[in-house]
């Protein structure tokens, strides 16, 4: 950049804020004189900022805060499956159970029940989910057992060459008989048929009837303490 231009630059930056006070003050003394009443200077009409509307109701909860407010059950998980068995096993439709606090609540296989296999983390820290070893490919899966969905569940163990169905796991409805209350119940780690606890690695700290977890909703009519 020669020398030229850089006078040209300099020029102009200090041209136009020297430019822009003249232009101020002139209107500044033509409207106002000696005075300083400003009278002569017609100012245009602002709009006004509308006042808002205050609000009547309280504003929503989201995230940690609303789950918080939310009622909640609460049911060791082995005492929901349970429940669940007891009540027919229903695909879609709610069942009812009694919480740990003795609430009446009601929930459902999609929304309680299904993530008990499918979560990992879930029945202890670093427990792997059920759908590890047990899942769609019969023919692979550990005891030819599906886990991952309902009726995957209802069809079974031992179900050899990918077969439609095995060995009932749900004790035809007794939950008392059922092989996967057999394999989930472990008082100090131990099962009472002297099988491996399920999840495979279940620390024996782990209560017997699998960790107290939130599921399902009470009635409209009842409060439950989160």
């Amino acid at each position: 950049m020669n020398d030229s231009t850089k006078k040209i630059i300099f020029t102009v930056l200090l041209g136009l804020p020297t430019l822009l006070i003249v232009w101020l003050l002139g209107l500044y003394f033509l409207g106002c004189g000696t005075n300083n009443s400003c009278t002569g200077i017609s100012m245009p009409e602002m709009t006004p900022i509308p006042t808002l509307i205050a609000a009547t109701l309280p504003a929503p909860k989201v995230g940690v805060e609303a789950a918080a407010a939310a009622p909640k059950c609460h049911i060791n998980a082995l005492n929901l499956i349970g429940a669940w068995v007891s009540a027919g096993y229903p695909e879609r439709e709610p069942f009812n159970f009694t919480d740990a606090k003795g609430a009446n609540c009601t929930g459902t296989f999609k929304d309680d029940v299904q993530k008990l296999f499918v979560t990992p983390n879930f029945w202890y820290d670093g427990a792997p989910a059920c759908i590890t070893c047990h899942y769609s490919d019969v023919a692979k899966a550990t005891k030819n057992m599906d886990l991952s969905s309902y009726s995957g569940i209802l069809a079974g163990s031992n179900r050899l060459n990918g077969a439609p169905k095995g060995n009932d796991i749900l004790g035809g409805g007794n939950w008392a008989d059922a092989l996967l209350r057999k394999m989930l119940y472990a008082p100090d780690g131990k099962t009472e048929i002297n099988r491996p606890p399920m999840p495979l690695g279940r620390p024996a700290n782990v209560p017997a009837e699998g960790p107290l977890i939130s599921a399902g909703i009470p009635p409209a009519n009842t409060q439950v303490k989160p």
